[in-house]
Order: C-alpha cells, then structure tokens, then sequence
C-alpha cells in the first residue's frame, strides 16, 4: 500500500482514562468513535478527510480487537448505505468521505436513510473542504441537511470541541432516531491540539452479533404509505426531539457578557477567526473572553428558535456570520425575528460578502463595520467614523504570478498529454473531456487538453452527446480511481451500450493517487485485507469492450502516440478504451527512496539515473518545455555573448524518469538530451576508472583554455 502510514500514531489511539492525547484532528476523531463504542466504520477517500480513511486502515488490529466492523468502500454512495445497519440495529455506525461532492455522490442512499430513520446513532463526517483550500466547486452540505433533515453539526475547530461532538452526534441521533451530519473543515482536520482521553467502549452489539437475530420492521421500508408517516414523523417527532436535545445538553455556547447593546452569532466552525478578529480589535483577548455577547452554533441544522430569540432579545443589532451562500441560517434567523415581531436589526452578507472564503483580512474587516456602525464606543482608543475609509491593501496579483496546480516531477501521467497533443498537431483539435483526478491538469498550460469535467468516474459520460460519430471523435480521459468508483458502470457501461464511436484513456497509476495513494481493485500492491491485482482490462471485457489496447509504460511516447492515433483512425466503430499505465511517481519515490537510501548506507553499489542538456547542443528552441511541463525542467541563461536566448536545463529535483528525453525524440526535437548513471559505493575498478577519466578530461580542458588564451593575444 502507498498511502500516508499512521502505524506509530495508531498506538496513541490505545490511551484510556486519565491519559492526554496529542495530535491532529483526523487522529481525535478516530479516538472519539472508539470511545463512544461505535460498531463499523466506513467510507471513501478524498481531501480533507482521506487521512481518516488511512488511520482506520492502519488501526485495523485494534477495531479488530474491540469487534468493530471497518470497510473502505468503493464510494461514497457505498459508504452511506452501510449505514443502513443502523435502522433496524441498536448500533453506532459511522462513515466519511469529502464534503459536497461526496454527499452529492451519495444523495440516494442518504435520502433513504433520513426518511427512514434509525434506531442505532449514524453518523456523517464529512470533510468540508469550502474557500481557497477546497479543489471543487464551491458548494455547501447545508442545503442537503436542510432537504432530507438530516440534523448538522459543525463544531468549534479545537480537538476537545471535535471529540465531544463525536459523543453528542451519536447521542442526538439516537435520541431523534435521525441521521447526524458533522462537518469538519479542512483546518479542523489537521489542527493540532490535547484533550483528555477515555477508555476505548466495544459496541454493546456488534454486527457479527447482529447477524445471529436477524431484524426487520417493514414501516421502516421508504415506500407508500410508509413514507408519508417518515415524513410526518420528522416533522411531529423526530425534530421536536432533536431540539430538546439540543437545548438540554447545551451543544450550542454562550460566551461573553450574558446582555449588550449588540451581539454576534456565528457557526462553530468559524470561532476560531471570529475571536481572532475580535482580539485584533481589541474587544477580546487571548483566552478568547470577548466583550460582545457570542453565540456559537456547534449545531448548525435545526435551528433552536427559543434560543436563538433569546440572545437577540434586547440587542439594537446581531450580526449574523455565515461562510458561503446562499445564506441558509441568515434567512431563518431573519424569518424568526419578523414573525416575532422582533426590531432587532440583522446584519450579515452586506457586511460581509455574498461569496467567498471568510479570510483573516475579511472577517476582520466585516466586524469592524459592524461595532463601528452599530456600537463604536466599544472599540478601544481613536473612533473613526462609520464610514471613514480605510487604507487600500496593493494589488499583489500583478507582481506575484498565479502558480496553478501541475503534474508532480516524473509524473507518469505527464507522457500521455504530450502524445495526445502531438497526434493533435497532425489531425486537428478535437471534443476532449476530463474527470476527477491529477489528470485535470492536462486542461492547464503547456498542453491545454480538455476543458470540462462533470464528477467522479463521468469522464466519457460526459462526451455522451458527442458519441454518435463525426469527422472526428470524441476522446475522454478517466483515472483508474474514477473508473472503479462510478466509471466501469456509469460511463464504459453507458459507452458499451449505446455502441458510442468515440475513445476513451484510462489513466492508471496504480492507486487512487490524487488522495492520497490508497490502494483501489487494480492497484499492483499485495495487501494483505483488500483485494489488488484485478485488471482493468479484464473489467473493461466483461462490460463488453471490444477493442482495448494495454500500454505498460506510459514514458514510451513513440508508442503512446501511435496508439492514440490508431484509435482516432481506425475503421472499428465500437468504444475504443486505451489503458496507460504506470506507477505514480510520488507514491514510487516515498517507496523506493528509503530503500535507496538504506542500501547506500549499507555500503551496497547503486545506480542512480539522472538526466541533463548539452548545452553546446541545446538550440533554445525550447519545445521540449512545451511538450512536457516538468517542474525539473527550466530556463539556464549561458554566460556566452554569442547566445542570447537562454537553453533548457535539468535542476536537482529531476526523479530520472526520462519524459523530457522521450518526447524530445519522439517529436523530433534535438538530440541535447543526456542521461548520466550517478554511482553509489563504485567497486574499486570503478573508482580507478573514473579518476582516470577526470585527469584526462581536465589535461583536455586545461590544454583547450590554454590554446583560446594564445589565440586571443595573437589577434589582438
């Protein structure tokens, strides 16, 4: 397996009572299940949560021991139905998987399971990647919460507030017989923190036990008349009982003077830098005890009416702080205090903006127009003037270059483009879609291929209305990742069966590389609880593909652009499937450097490849850099009167996979490109012989000057 190794970690998660924890997020929270006897675990991989996935597969002994069932699905929906065991069943059950797109992913399943309901406590985790650290589109989980009522927490970003709302959402699903969402923002997973531990709690019954009396309650079943009662008993039921809970074990907080002439309410998830700004203003200070009344909904889905109308009674002004739109929890706070006929002023988008990441710079802005228009005698020291304005921050977008994200040195998937774009060259441009995963990249400079995707695994899908044929076909690019998890059936299924003449790359790198390295069905690792070595070739037979070409390495241009450009011609008229394979070089490096590194410590002789330019050779034409894009390969500037334009070079980082080589010879480039054997412990003969070749070569060279320098002053 390559993914990221908790293995020492893992062991922390044995702590019981009176022992103190330390570490990052994704590692409490996996704490906080174990202690609050949950009995499976499930879900799929993806940022900001795909280290919890790694920690539950690490920490697979000690489920084991404590009789806790974990399964990484093979996606998100996968993952939401194993939480069907929870309906019939007293048991906890818990998965996790990224924010919107995962729940998106796993709508059906989870809209079933909210109509329904659940006697044991089901819970949600899901990673909330939202602003500048998120790599999808930008969209919130809230309005789903708000369309199945599932109940949503999102809690204070400190591990203590993490753990406790582990416990809280097991304990308010069980007592609203509802489904709980807990959303943990990409900080949230990886801040760092203590919190005082328990003891680890085996689930009271365990689906191995479970399996021994067998239950079912068809009212359960989502299917008429039944889910008319499901809904009727969210609404009489289920939410009556969340807000009791919700008020009765005080989940959301209070902090501040209890009354104030204004007073701010904002999402758990957010404290953090709503205090932070506060104290850069001078009305908090570093423990967080604040001047202005703030209330933290830890709960964010239902909202409590009572006690939302209770901490505006009184107050001139509330201001409302709510990252992303629409602005869900603004309306219904706005549409509590008009049907009370409240004449508290609500403030929030407008003071803050309607979209958009609440960066450090905004959120301390958006509360100082607040406390300035609405109580400026708060503010310590000079008062400006509501509207007074303030110093303009310099534009840094014109002398700080975008840097967007690439392919990573030696990146196997980097050849592929440059084949593509050089069979592109000779037929002429065509209908090219992406999919979820590193090979979006290939839609960014230097190779500018595809230019849309529509989800996880919907590559060729995409090009359905493209499928019919053309004076040119349609190609879609897929990774093995996305060709398990909705791929084989959704889109080779959906080619297969409509006959589509078009082509379709599936870019195999061997593990579902863009989250982190996890193994997946075809992934060549031996692993000794998950079955690998299935081909995708064999898969993509029994779906019914017909023509399919194998490519076991894809740094062989020559050969990847042939292939392509046999598919793109061809007279067969079915789905034509390409499969380009070769290991992650991420993944490869963190494998393969530690063995290096071992044996050339060990005394054992090593060869290590790297790669260079002639730069007596080196034109500076520089197509090479067009055709490749390595971050190892850039501009050198010569100190040569004679030449002005800079040639390409080879830097430090360069891994040795010989892609820049590759495609200057298969595009007819230059012949500048070198490759050089870096020796390790060479054998006594070895070193004898390199000595002599140093002597000789610098007698040549030292002749050489010599020569230039007799030459020179004869002329002049």
């Amino acid at each position: 397996m390559a993914e990221r190794s908790f293995k020492a970690e893992v062991e922390h998660l044995r702590k019981g009572t009176g022992d103190t924890f330390t570490g990052e997020g994704i590692l409490a929270i996996t704490k906080a299940l174990l202690e609050n006897g949950v009995g499976y675990v499930g879900g799929y991989q993806g940022a900001p949560i795909s280290h919890l996935m790694d920690v539950l597969a690490d920490a697979e002994d000690l489920l084991g021991e404590l009789g806790i069932r974990f399964e990484a699905n093979a996606s998100e929906a996968a993952a939401a139905a194993m939480l069907a065991a929870s309906v019939h069943y007293p048991i906890r059950g818990a998965v996790t998987f990224k924010g919107s797109v995962g729940v998106n992913v796993a709508s059906d399943a989870l809209a079933n399971l909210a109509s329904s309901g659940v006697n044991g406590g089901a819970l949600v985790i899901v990673g909330e990647d939202y602003g500048e650290g998120s790599s999808i589109m930008q969209e919130r989980s809230y309005a789903f919460a708000m369309k199945s009522q599932f109940w949503l927490l999102d809690p204070r970003p400190n591990l203590a507030s993490i753990v406790k709302s582990v416990g809280d959402g097991f304990a308010l699903s069980e007592a609203s017989n509802s489904p709980v969402m807990l959303m943990v923002r990409i900080r949230s997973c990886h801040v760092t923190g203590r919190f005082e531990t328990r003891d680890n709690v085996p689930p009271p019954l365990s689906v191995r036990d479970a399996l021994s009396s067998p239950m079912r309650d068809f009212k359960r079943v989502v299917l008429p008349p039944m889910s008319y009662a499901h809904e009727h008993d969210k609404i009489d039921n289920r939410w009556p009982a969340a807000e009791k809970f919700i008020l009765e074990n005080r989940l959301n907080e209070h902090f501040g003077p209890e009354e104030g002439k204004v007073g701010i309410v904002c999402l758990g998830g957010i404290y953090n830098s709503v205090i932070r700004a506060l104290q850069r203003l001078g009305l908090a200070d570093i423990s967080g005890n604040t001047s202005i009344p703030l209330h933290v909904l830890n709960v964010t889905y239902p909202l409590v009416k009572s006690e939302l109308l209770e901490f505006c009674a009184g107050k001139e002004a509330v201001l409302m702080v709510e990252e992303g739109q629409p602005e869900f929890i603004e309306q219904q706070l706005g549409a509590m205090l008009y049907k009370e006929g409240r004449t508290t002023k609500l403030e929030g988008k407008g003071i803050f903006p309607r979209a958009g990441e609440y960066t450090g710079q905004i959120m301390l802005d958006g509360l100082d127009t607040f406390v300035r228009q609405y109580a400026p005698e708060l503010l310590p020291g000079k008062v400006l003037a509501p509207n007074a304005p303030k110093p303009e921050l310099p534009d840094l977008t014109k002398t700080v270059p975008i840097r967007p994200p690439g392919f990573c040195t030696g990146c196997p998937e980097r050849p592929i483009f440059a084949s593509l774009k050089m069979v592109e060259q000779e037929v002429g441009q065509h209908q090219i879609t992406g999919d979820i995963g590193c090979h979006l990249f290939a839609c960014l400079p230097p190779f500018e291929i595809g230019g849309s995707t529509m989800g996880y695994g919907l590559g060729p899908a995409s090009n359905a209305a493209f499928d019919g044929g053309g004076e040119r076909r349609a190609i879609s690019i897929i990774g093995d990742g996305g060709f398990w998890h909705n791929g084989l059936s959704t889109s080779i299924g959906n080619m297969v069966f409509n006959k589509s003449d078009s082509v379709a790359i599936i870019v195999d790198n061997y593990y579902s590389a863009a989250t982190g390295g996890q193994d997946i069905p075809s992934s060549r690792a031996k692993n000794k609880t998950k079955s690998t070595n299935n081909p995708i070739t064999k898969a993509l037979q029994g779906a019914g593909v017909k023509w399919i070409r194998q490519i076991d390495r894809t740094y062989d241009v020559t050969r990847m652009r042939e292939t392509i450009r046999e598919a793109l011609t061809t007279e067969y008229d079915g789905p034509k499937v390409i499969v380009a394979s070769s290991e992650c070089m991420l993944n490869r490096q963190r494998r393969e450097k530690p063995q290096r590194n071992k044996a050339i410590a060990g005394g054992e002789r090593v060869e290590v490849p790297r790669f260079g330019v002639d730069q007596d050779v080196c034109t500076g034409d520089h197509a090479c850099i067009r055709l490749s894009g390595c971050p190892s390969l850039s501009l050198k500037k010569l100190d040569d009167p004679l030449r002005d334009d800079p040639v390409a070079h080879i830097d430090q980082s360069c891994v040795g996979c010989g892609n820049c080589g590759e495609v200057a010879d298969a595009a007819i480039l230059c012949p500048s490109f070198y490759e050089a054997k870096v020796v390790h412990n060479p054998t006594g003969f070895e070193a004898w012989y390199a000595g002599l070749r140093t002597r000789i070569i610098s007698w040549l060279q030292t002749r050489r000057a010599g020569s230039r320098l007799t030459f020179t002053g004869e002329g002049v």
